[in-house]
């Protein structure tokens, strides 16, 4: 991470050189918001043994998992039409799915608080799939499987016959990708007037994981993150400074809750403009080296040397 000549973060990522090059392309368009939503309640999160015969891509919604869905649909649309108090007239919005029975269904269900004219598309993608635990899984052998990982650590764990999250990250990192060139190629946009926002319908882990390729976070962060609630969602909102943010929709309170350490919450500050890059320096460079401390003179003219 260094500091850009305008004190902002540098752009040495797919992300933020998108970002920079706005100078150079003035016509692309960002999306207003990326919101990652969960799926509701599966029959899976109801009761494990459903894993033992029904494949993980077939386990459906609960009723309580429709519900949620419905509700996190009118959620949504309150926070991308600017809710009672300043209301945005020519909103849109742009889904992308992961192919699985419980997220599609908390698509569809989602989808009735969005009448037709606001939607402008809706793409199923596989690399946002949950990860992969195997093929039909046997409950006790699942259950000692997870307390191995919690020893071993989440992020590098594979699954017998499956993925680790490191696996995953490999795919999200190809599907941000494809998302970059869906927003340069302005296949989102129906028109420059548009305030189009994109919402991501996926997995919990899944989901911490574009987060953390998204804001360039350690292995070391990622282990310290709480999972998504059913249909919960994050909102990743372009602010002033011209960068994704969750602290702009969401409290510090929340992010703390969600698992962000002080050096991650001032990063997203610093992202939405209420912070500098001078305070959240000291805080990174602590979370890679201990006790760093200033440089002296004498070293300080030994740099100036080398």
């Amino acid at each position: 991470m260094k500091q850009c000549t305008d004190g902002k973060l540098a752009c040495d990522s797919e992300e933020q050189s998108m970002l920079k090059n706005q100078e150079v392309c003035p016509k692309r368009k960002l999306p207003k918001r990326i919101i990652l939503v969960r799926h509701g309640e599966s029959q899976g999160n109801l009761d494990m043994s459903a894993y033992t015969t029904t494949p993980d891509y077939r386990i459906p919604l609960t009723p309580l998992g429709l519900e949620q869905a419905r509700a996190a649909g009118q959620n949504i649309r309150q926070v991308v039409s600017g809710g009672f108090e300043e209301a945005i007239e020519n909103w849109k919005v742009y889904f992308y799915v992961s192919p699985y029975e419980r997220t599609r269904g908390t698509l569809r269900e989602m989808g009735q608080a969005f009448g037709r004219k606001r939607i402008i598309g809706v793409r199923e993608e596989c690399r946002i799939r949950e990860q992969d635990f195997g093929n039909f899984q046997v409950e006790e052998r699942m259950k000692a499987v997870k307390q191995t990982r919690e020893r071993f650590g989440r992020f590098f764990f594979r699954f017998p016959e499956g993925e680790s999250a490191a696996d995953v990250f490999d795919r999200v990192a190809s599907f941000m990708e494809s998302l970059w060139r869906d927003i340069d190629m302005k296949r989102l946009d129906q028109d420059e007037t548009t305030e189009t926002n994109l919402i991501i319908v996926s997995h919990g882990l899944t989901s911490r994981v574009f987060l953390m390729k998204w804001f360039k976070w350690t292995v070391d962060q990622f282990e310290r993150l709480n999972n998504f609630g059913n249909c919960e969602y994050r909102v990743m909102q372009l602010g002033p400074t011209g960068e994704y943010s969750l602290a702009i929709h969401h409290s510090k309170e929340e992010m703390e809750q969600w698992g962000l350490s002080p050096e991650m919450i001032a990063d997203q500050q610093c992202r939405a403009g209420v912070s500098s890059w001078n305070e959240l320096s000291s805080l990174y460079l602590e979370s890679f080296f201990n006790g760093v401390h200033e440089s002296s003179s004498e070293e300080d003219n030994l740099d100036e040397k080398l």
